[in-house]
């Protein structure tokens, strides 16, 4: 069986936040689907070692922001590779407060939802919430921003704890140039690609960039990288 058939399966990139009591938490999500148009409702699938998981189930309301191609790795890292355990995911991150008191998160979103948890499904190391919408709006024109997108243009990988997470996948790109890998979220910086986001452009070497960059993704040193 060649598990990277599944790579084939389309998705996109959001941001799902959380509230109980005061209590909140956003965390990046690949897997949002629309279930019913009457009621609407969402489902989404959320990892069970995620803190947002743990406050889904005590508050029973969560939001949705669709991402847009603007949004930077450094965006992305934060709700996709640090835990909310550790770090204030909501500073110096644009968001405002639904009907529901649930955080929405407005960076580089292009469309938001709010949602009534009305179902859950055990599958395993995920639960899937179903929400029914209480309010929803536009937020910009911008494009959304697709897996592939990630994958392909942004060069970012997935996560454990994501439920498209395959092993192999950190093996897809051939040392075909002296390319390094984050030891902690396996990010590859490819000197053809650089980093834009941070001020590196296409061509510099690792060996060139500043001491003071770090990882666009989960923002650890420079010194945390190995040769891919």
């Amino acid at each position: 069986m060649n598990n990277l058939a599944l790579t084939k399966i389309n998705y996109g990139l959001y941001v799902i936040a959380a509230n109980h009591n005061g209590r909140l938490n956003a965390q990046i999500a690949n897997t949002v689907f629309q279930v019913t148009s009457e009621p609407a409702q969402l489902a989404i699938s959320v990892n069970k070692q995620n803190l947002t998981h743990e406050i889904l189930l005590e508050g029973g309301v969560f939001s949705v922001s669709v991402i847009s191609t603007e949004a930077t790795m450094e965006f992305i890292g934060k709700f996709g590779f640090k835990s909310g355990r550790n770090s204030d995911k909501f500073k110096e991150t644009g968001f405002k407060t639904g009907h529901k008191g649930v955080p929405i998160v407005t960076d580089y979103a292009l469309a938001a939802f709010e949602a009534e948890v009305t179902a859950k499904l055990d599958v395993g190391t995920h639960t899937i919430f179903v929400g029914r919408i209480v309010n929803c709006e536009i937020l910009s024109d911008a494009e959304p921003m697709t897996y592939d997108y990630y994958h392909r243009v942004k060069k970012g990988f997935s996560p454990k704890t994501a439920p498209t997470f395959i092993k192999q996948e950190t093996k897809r790109e051939e040392k075909t140039m002296k390319k390094y890998r984050c030891t902690v979220c396996g990010y590859i910086y490819d000197p053809q690609v650089g980093d834009p986001d941070s001020g590196i452009k296409p061509g510099t070497a690792f060996e060139d960039i500043p001491s003071t960059w770090v990882c666009p993704v989960c923002g650890v040193e420079k010194s945390s990288f190995e040769p891919a």
